[in-house]
């Protein structure tokens, strides 16, 4: 983990569901009480997604909780928050959209310094024969690890 760099909200189902091409990281524009909020770690990202629209990139379904202590300032927890991206960037992103099967999903939200930033990733859908091959990998990873530990006793 790189010095500085504190995960608030990782997006597993992201890694399950898609091939991730191309990764990015991203500011966010918050609220005072909803930068509060994410650095209590009160932040969902497993059912969002990134939407372009007019040049600009906005993330939908976003959760992030009421600050206890925000009374009037609160912010409505699932509104839709911009990202601040750079326009090459943007466009870039926005030509690739328009290839069959690719989407933007959030994989993680988190404060670099004194910043919250989150990273998306360019993605392709996976087939069902994809995940079980995941599924599978993974379970033949766990065996091995669990028999490199029994052979160290």
């Amino acid at each position: 983990m790189a010095e500085g760099i504190k995960i608030i909200a990782n997006n597993k189902k992201a890694y399950f569901d898609y091939f991730i091409l191309e990764n990015y990281e991203t500011g966010i524009e918050l609220f005072g009480t909803e930068v509060k909020s994410v650095r209590m770690g009160h932040v969902s990202i497993k059912e969002s997604w990134i939407r372009i629209e007019r040049g600009e990139v906005f993330i939908m379904g976003m959760h992030i909780n009421l600050y206890e202590k925000g009374n009037i300032f609160n912010k409505d927890p699932l509104r839709v928050r911009k990202l601040l991206m750079h326009k090459k960037e943007i466009l870039k992103l926005d030509s690739k959209l328009n290839e069959k099967g690719l989407t933007i999903v959030p994989l993680k939200v988190y404060l670099k310094g004194s910043l919250v930033k989150v990273e998306i990733g360019l993605a392709r859908g996976k087939k069902n024969y994809d995940k079980r091959e995941t599924l599978a990998k993974k379970t033949q990873q766990r065996e091995i690890e669990k028999a490199m530990k029994r052979s160290m006793r």
